[in-house]
């Protein structure tokens, strides 16, 4: 499931946000920019809404950190403040789109899937690579036209690394999305995943799941698959 992070220092504004958007989204909170940056720290997230005036660090700041660190996560920026000066500062400081309160919850989902639909990762709901085709309304994985069985996990696995190629999750951001906070299982999980991925698809050359000592892991798409 697609996660999205609410930067947001009014807790009524992040509970009416998280109950419109819960039943299509994971999401998570943070009630200022530096909290937001903690949370990132450990979770992986797809899309980032924040607001401007937040105590500790505000949203201008909280953005131009996330650029500043080459973190290219889509971010709206939801907030009362309208002028023509506050939009130029927040697209100057990175954002992706700018809307205002009161907020309008339906044409904020349209902002958000338009956004996600540019960064590739919804409602196409299919990823091309070379000869493999994953299909995420079928949970199909086929590979020259032939079919390539995978289980539930290990679809949403390689569709996690082919949707972000040459970005590093860590093992715990994959636990956390894949497992849930409260599984049993432990880093040894992903390490056999990614090994019955790499055996299940060592026919196909254009691409490779690549290990990251300390780090994680990431694909990496090679030329020809592109």
């Amino acid at each position: 499931m697609i996660t999205i992070l609410i930067v947001e220092d009014d807790a009524a504004v992040r509970l009416l946000t998280k109950a419109r958007l819960s039943a299509k989204y994971h999401i998570l909170e943070a009630e200022n920019g530096a909290k937001g940056l903690e949370v990132l720290d450990h979770h992986h997230v797809d899309l980032i809404i924040a607001d401007i005036m937040m105590p500790k660090m505000d949203g201008y700041e909280f953005v131009r950190t996330l650029r500043e660190g080459s973190m290219n996560i889509p971010v709206i920026m939801l907030t009362a403040m309208n002028t023509f000066a506050h939009k130029k500062e927040g697209y100057a400081s990175g954002i992706d789109d700018y809307m205002t309160k009161p907020i309008q919850y339906e044409e904020l989902e349209w902002h958000i899937e338009a956004l996600l639909r540019r960064a590739r990762i919804a409602n196409d709901n299919r990823i091309t690579v070379g000869g493999l085709v994953l299909d995420r309304d079928s949970m199909s994985a086929k590979y020259e036209g032939t079919d390539i069985p995978l289980t539930a996990k290990e679809f949403e696995l390689l569709y996690k690394f082919l949707s972000y190629p040459d970005v590093v999750f860590t093992k715990q951001q994959l636990m956390d999305e894949l497992w849930g906070y409260d599984t049993e299982s432990d880093y040894n999980t992903i390490k056999t995943y990614v090994s019955r991925l790499r055996s299940k698809f060592s026919h196909c050359h254009e691409f490779e799941l690549v290990a990251l000592r300390g780090l994680g892991y990431k694909a990496v798409i090679h030329k020809e698959g592109v």
